[in-house]
């Protein structure tokens, strides 16, 4: 795929349009988690968390990595990228996040898919960047896999267990 059909592509899908579906995506799965929680509670029904967390774990996830790839896109400091990623372990802190980057600017532009005169574009994180920027559907997989194997990895770890 060439890049302007690899830009076609993908046209319509900026950084901030990405980022807010998924930054509203992981608070929706707070909201399951959290029900199930409920029902869990108050029914004996498991079933009703392992459901909602599953969702959530993996959305989670998808949110974590949307968050880099944001970060490392919009140029943002290494501290503001953690953030962003750390914002989807407080339940719902994703959507002011959200709100707060969207006001002040930085999720503004496009995805950077050429290099230009600034000294940046030639680290090897930006330029590999832009590589998978210009092949979506590539990193769209890779991203998948990435997540499908995290999740399964922390599957089957299990969930923490406290101690007594």
């Amino acid at each position: 795929m060439t890049p302007d059909a690899s830009a076609r592509a993908t046209s319509g899908l900026t950084p901030k349009k990405l980022y807010r579906i998924v930054a509203i995506a992981e608070a929706i799965t707070w909201t399951l988690l959290i029900s199930g929680l409920v029902v869990r509670a108050t029914t004996d029904f498991a079933l009703a968390v392992t459901i909602g967390g599953s969702i959530h774990g993996f959305v989670f996830l998808a949110y974590g990595a949307t968050a880099i790839l944001t970060a490392i896109n919009q140029r943002w400091k290494p501290g503001l990228g953690l953030l962003a990623v750390v914002t989807a372990i407080v339940p719902y802190a994703t959507i002011p996040f959200d709100l707060w980057a969207h006001r002040s600017g930085r999720l503004e532009g496009d995805w950077r898919r050429e290099a230009t005169d600034d000294p940046r574009d030639r680290r090897l994180l930006d330029r590999l960047m832009r590589w998978m920027l210009n092949h979506p559907y590539l990193l769209a997989t890779v991203t998948l896999l990435a997540v499908v194997g995290l999740f399964t990895v922390l599957l089957t770890i299990g969930p923490p267990v406290p101690k007594t």
